[in-house]
């Protein structure tokens, strides 16, 4: 017999994005929680959404993000990043351990974070912990704390108080790093190639952004992926690689997989968007490490998402004040995109001339990162998950201006594009926290912990 009850909130009549494909439903929510998916909800509610014409996908959940707070907040901040966020469609962020200051390092760094997270941030997030030279002693506490895991740089991190990583401390923090039961993920850019390279092409007087592109070839990326894959079979370190801009750099990271290595990796909506052309057109706002590359590597990658090599999805979200992006010498301009707000409709915008389903959008932006970093009963639109949803209307598209952007600093590389899909609205554990172009609630951000799901 049908159970009747009065829920919190039901959304009715949504085309709503599942793991088996998109389905007419109802969404019946209690507690934050989604309590009932069906044709048709036959409870009442305190509250109801009319969904009618939308498509509701799970919330994104961004692994990797660099809001900067505390200690650099006038680059960004967690209060304008997370609202970004979720005008975005996001639900769960995870914050990168550098670029705040002090970087997350330790016990006292982390508190730092968490607290200033729980006080201003508009969806719930989760933390990365670094894996430096200086703090192998410190990954313990830092796991015992909730981090998701440990970012460690294999390149100059443009941060002097985040190290990159050498060789035997990559080795040591996988091993501490695999007792630990935590992944360890990597950027990954040969120091040796691309500091060389760099050298020799200032050396000359090289300073425009072909020179600077020069200086970050592929194989730079291909060679530290490689390392660190061997260093992970070693010492059987669960290894995340992020932002591969290569499909080369992809097909490492799947046939190591194939030889029993625990290997992700994720890529970056701006590789799937942009192009080295379009960097030489827009300029300081499009620089980003790895840099961009050419559109036959862009296609390429596609390719490799269509064919499920590709875990997930994420920004890289890297802003900084605009003073450091003004520079004449390109070398010496803050390299970061600030997209966080982009990504899902980058996607959507993308999807048709793919062959990319919803539901892979999903897969790539919420549900494989929930299962990838243990974030329990997130990612996905079923009962028993949190309530952790945005609603968007697919027959329309908008345009990018600088007054619909939530960042601190207007700066994007996406300004005046134009993209399919507008996010209508964004609920965090069934709270809306953005409806129709404004942030409507207070910050509610939880911090989120990794769990096994016997737990």
């Amino acid at each position: 017999p049908t159970r009747f009850f009065v829920a919190d909130l039901i959304v009715r009549g949504a085309n709503v994005v599942t793991p088996d494909g998109v389905k007419r439903l109802e969404i019946a929510i209690e507690n934050g929680t989604i309590l009932e998916l069906a044709p048709t909800v036959t409870s009442k509610a305190k509250e109801e959404i009319n969904a009618e014409g939308l498509h509701v996908f799970p919330g994104l959940i961004d692994v990797h993000v660099h809001f900067n707070e505390p200690g650099r907040t006038e680059w960004e901040g967690i209060k304008t990043g997370s609202s970004a966020f979720a005008a975005g469609g996001g639900t769960l962020y995870v914050d990168m351990p550098l670029n705040s200051s002090p970087p997350v390092l330790n016990k006292e760094s982390f508190l730092a974070k968490q607290q200033a997270a729980e006080a201003s941030s508009h969806t719930d997030f989760a933390l990365w912990g670094g894996l430096t030279p200086d703090n192998l002693e410190n990954l313990s506490d830092l796991a015992e704390l909730g981090v998701i895991g440990f970012k460690a740089f294999m390149s100059n991190s443009g941060i002097e108080d985040f190290k990159a990583i050498d060789d035997l401390s990559l080795y040591e923090g996988m091993k501490k790093a695999a007792k630990l039961g935590l992944p360890v993920a990597v950027h990954a850019e040969s120091e040796a190639i691309t500091s060389a390279l760099t050298k020799q092409i200032r050396d000359k007087g090289g300073k425009s952004i072909r020179d600077y592109l020069k200086s970050r070839p592929v194989i730079a990326e291909l060679e530290a992926i490689n390392r660190a894959i061997l260093f992970a079979k070693e010492t059987s370190c669960d290894l995340h690689v992020v932002h591969v801009s290569s499909r080369r750099g992809v097909a490492l990271v799947t046939e190591a997989r194939k030889h029993g290595v625990r290997v992700t990796c994720e890529t970056c909506p701006h590789y799937l968007h942009l192009t080295e052309d379009d960097l030489e057109k827009l300029g300081a706002v499009a620089k980003c490490a790895p840099p961009l590359r050419s559109d036959k590597e862009r296609l390429e990658l596609w390719q490799s998402i269509l064919r499920g090599e590709v875990d997930l999805i994420a920004s890289d979200h890297s802003p900084s004040s605009p003073d450091l992006k003004d520079r004449d010498n390109f070398f010496e301009v803050w390299g970061g995109i600030s997209g966080v707000q982009s990504s899902l409709q980058i996607l959507l915008t993308h999807a048709n001339e793919q062959g990319l389903s919803l539901q892979t959008i999903a897969a790539l932006t919420a549900q494989n990162s929930a299962e990838r970093f243990r974030l329990a009963n997130k990612g996905r639109l079923e009962p028993g998950y949190d309530a952790d949803l945005t609603l968007i209307d697919l027959d329309s598209s908008e345009t990018l201006t600088k007054e619909k952007i939530f960042y601190r600093h207007q700066q994007s590389p996406y300004v005046g594009q134009t993209f399919k899909g507008v996010i209508k609205q964004t609920l965090v554990r069934g709270q809306t926290v953005f409806k129709d172009g404004k942030i409507v609630a207070k910050p509610l951000g939880r911090f989120i912990k990794p769990r096994y799901k016997h737990l």
